[in-house]
C-alpha cells in the first residue's frame, strides 16, 4: 500500500474525516443575515450551521418536521447568533414572498440567500407521470427562481453597505454534478439542475453591474440521508467509489465550507462560477484507464 493509499477511505461505509484543527470558518460575515432554504437537514443544514460559524444570522427555512429545523436554530443560537425558522413551499409564490417579508422584518435585511431546496421524483421517461416531471421541476428550478427574486429585489433595495460586505447582495445556487452528467432515470431532476446552471449565469451577467454576486455550488456523492443506500453498506459503498476519483464521500460540511467561502469578501472577484464539490465526479472517471 502506498503512501496515497494509506490516507483514503477504505472500500466501505466510513467515519467522516476529522476536521482540520483549525477553525475552517473565520468570522468574515457578521451583520449579513442569511437565508437558507431546505435548511432542516442534509446540505441546508450543514450550510446553515457553517454560515453561523462565519458570523451570519441566520434564517431557516423547511416544508416538513419543525422540530428539526427549530433545533437546528436552537444549534445556530449556541454559536452565539441569532435565528429565526420560516416555514415556506418554495415553489408556491406567495409563501416565497411572505417568507422574504418575514425574514427582512426580523432582520432588517438579508444580505447571503443560499437558495438549497430541492427533491426527486424517479422514473423511467416512458413511466415518468407530468406530476412528477412538475413537481421536481417546481421545487428544483422554479423555487430557485422565485427565491432569487426575493432576494435581488432586497439587495437592490440595500445596495452595498461599507465596511460590512464589498458586495451588495451574494445568490448561490444549490445544483449537483448533474447539470454536467447525464442520469438515466432521473430525467426530471437533471433537467432541473442544468436549467439551475443557466438560470445562476443568466442572472450574475444581469446583476453584476449591481455589484451583486451570483455562483452555483455543484455537489457529487455527499453522504444525506437522501442517498443512504448509496453509501450505508460496503458493496454500496464501494460501488459508489468507481464514480469518485477522490476516494471519499462527501460530507455536508464540504459544501458547508464552500458556501461560507461564497458568501465572503474572499470571493468577491468570483460570479457566474459554478463551484464542483465533487472529488473528481465531473472528471468522467470511466476514462482514467484510455476509455
Amino acid at each position: 500500500m502506498n503512501e496515497n493509499e494509506d490516507k483514503r477511505d477504505p472500500a466501505g461505509p466510513a467515519e467522516p474525516r476529522a476536521v482540520p484543527p483549525h477553525n475552517p470558518y473565520p468570522v468574515v460575515l457578521e451583520g449579513q443575515p442569511a437565508l437558507v432554504t431546505g435548511a432542516n437537514s442534509g446540505i441546508g443544514k450543514a450550510v446553515a450551521l457553517g454560515l453561523a460559524a462565519s458570523g451570519a444570522d441566520i434564517v431557516i427555512n423547511y416544508i416538513a418536521d419543525l422540530p428539526a429545523a427549530e433545533e437546528i436554530a436552537h444549534a445556530v443560537e449556541a454559536k452565539g447568533r441569532r435565528a429565526v425558522v420560516i416555514k415556506a413551499d418554495v415553489s408556491n409564490e406567495a409563501e416565497v414572498q411572505a417568507m422574504f417579508a418575514q425574514a427582512i422584518s426580523h432582520f432588517s435585511t438579508l444580505h447571503v440567500v443560499v437558495t438549497n431546496a430541492g427533491l426527486q421524483r424517479d422514473a423511467a421517461i416512458d413511466e415518468m407521470t407530468l406530476e412528477q416531471w412538475n413537481k421536481v421541476i417546481s421545487v428544483n428550478l422554479t423555487g430557485q427562481f422565485l427565491c432569487a427574486r426575493e432576494a435581488v429585489r432586497e439587495f437592490k433595495r440595500r445596495g452595498v453597505v461599507q465596511g460590512v460586505s464589498r458586495a451588495a447582495g451574494k445568490l448561490i445556487m444549490m445544483s449537483s454534478v448533474h447539470q454536467e452528467i447525464p442520469w438515466a432515470g432521473h430525467a426530471n431532476y437533471a433537467a432541473s439542475k442544468g436549467g439551475i446552471m443557466q438560470l445562476m449565469r443568466s442572472i450574475a451577467q444581469e446583476l453584476a453591474p449591481y455589484t451583486i454576486r451570483v455562483n452555483g455550488i455543484a455537489p457529487g456523492a455527499i453522504r444525506t440521508p437522501i442517498n443512504r443506500a448509496a453509501w450505508a453498506t460496503a458493496d454500496a459503498y464501494r460501488d459508489l467509489m468507481t464514480l469518485v476519483p477522490y476516494k471519499r464521500i462527501g460530507e455536508p460540511e464540504d459544501i458547508a465550507r464552500a458556501a461560507a467561502w461564497l458568501a465572503s469578501d474572499f470571493s468577491d472577484y468570483v460570479t457566474g462560477a459554478t463551484l464542483f464539490v465533487d472529488g473528481g465526479m465531473t472528471l468522467y472517471p470511466g476514462f482514467a484507464t484510455g476509455g
